[in-house]
């Protein structure tokens, strides 16, 4: 099992934000996780995409997860 500050795909770093949109677009009880640019490749989305429904989560206030 990878490390929760690691993504499970590339072994990079996780970014503060990768694991609540990890939950919130893929599965909301995983306990591994994505980074944002393995996670953008997997859903088909840019990375800027997913950076914006971020922003819009965190703003929002409407997200237990962010």
């Amino acid at each position: 099992m990878a490390n929760e500050s690691t993504c499970f795909k590339c072994g990079k770093s996780l970014e503060s934000d990768a694991i609540p949109i990890y939950k919130k677009l893929i599965n909301r009880g995983a306990e591994e996780y994505m980074c944002i640019d393995c996670l953008a490749e997997y859903i088909q989305m840019p990375r800027s995409a997913i950076e914006q429904l971020i922003d819009f989560y965190t703003q929002s206030g409407t997200c237990a997860l962010f």
